[in-house]
């Protein structure tokens, strides 16, 4: 999906939310995008005028059909080493920010997007290996029970 470059004039940073959601059985749902074919959080791009949780509320409805209360915040992610992508769609760079939020659901029915190839809950110790580089790290996180990371 991403192939990491390094910032420069043309960069553009991205501010998003990502949202781990769990399921009555404490698995966790993760999409695999169909930009990269790579697994990952449900979520997306603020938009103009737009907060946090109404961001994280409105890309879990329209990435999984899942209406969801969050719960807490894991943490927020912004390290370049780690966060700069190039998508491959369209060659653009970013510099990723992202506020990751942990939610449960509160109804709804699981239903692909046209970002999504697929949606699966996972079992925490059985996660794909296939997850794209702007999860990986709050996925760590959330395993190791972190929570208000600044990283």
């Amino acid at each position: 999906m991403y192939s990491q470059k390094k910032a420069d004039a043309q960069t553009r940073v991205k501010v998003g939310v990502g949202v781990f959601v769990k399921d009555p059985l404490g698995r966790i749902l993760l999409e695999r995008r169909s930009d990269s074919g790579m697994w990952g959080l449900p979520g997306g791009g603020i938009e103009p005028g737009e907060s946090v949780t109404q961001t994280a509320l409105r890309e879990v409805k329209e990435e999984t059909g899942l209406d969801v209360r969050l719960t807490g915040l894991i943490g927020v992610y912004s390290e370049p080493g780690e966060r700069i992508v190039t998508y491959p769609d369209n060659g653009d760079v970013r510099h990723l920010v992202d506020i990751i939020l942990a939610a449960e659901i509160i109804s709804g029915e699981l239903a692909l997007s046209e970002e999504s190839l697929e949606l699966r809950f996972f079992p925490v110790e059985a996660l794909p290996r296939e997850l794209a580089p702007p999860a990986r790290r709050p996925v760590q996180d959330y395993l190791h029970r972190l929570s208000g990371v600044i990283r």
